[in-house]
């Protein structure tokens, strides 16, 4: 794994951390640029702020492109700790991420391999490279726990 990948995976794993104390799905991401420095980051806010779009990565992208002052995000990297949902990739291709690093596959919703494969659709004029199961075990627990907790209060 490249050493950038590893120090935002490490963020990203910190931030859904954060979310799920929070009590929100544990997802976290961070978007680096073409040198690997950190230019945003995001955690699932939908339970704190009650807003439906808040996913990690939406709230990445948008931190990233206030930071940068341009919404083309297309030299960077996205690094999230969960396989991007439908509405999520296409946020992502909407930015034009040209990379995807992810953590835990999600067999439910993913759209970047699992589920769906919208990141890499040929038929769409845009398509990022994606690379899966990247400290999937440590990504996996997090959300193992943060379930099994629910569960348990429920």
């Amino acid at each position: 794994m490249d050493p950038a990948d590893a120090i935002a995976m490490d963020r990203a794993l910190a931030l859904a951390a954060v979310a799920g104390a929070e009590g929100d799905v544990p997802v976290g991401a961070v978007v680096l640029d073409e040198h690997g420095a950190i230019i945003g980051e995001g955690r699932n806010l939908r339970a704190q702020t009650h807003d439906p779009l808040a996913h990690a990565e939406v709230v990445a992208l948008r931190d990233a492109a206030g930071r940068t002052g341009s919404w083309n995000l297309e030299h960077a990297t996205l690094v999230v700790t969960l396989e991007p949902c439908i509405m999520c990739a296409g946020a992502i291709l909407q930015a034009r991420v040209g990379r995807v690093v992810f953590g835990a596959w999600d067999e439910k919703a993913g759209a970047a391999g699992s589920m769906h494969d919208l990141l890499r659709d040929r038929r769409l004029p845009y398509r990022a490279e994606v690379v899966g199961g990247i400290r999937e075990a440590e990504a996996t627990a997090l959300l193992t726990a943060f379930f099994a907790g629910r569960r348990r209060a429920e």
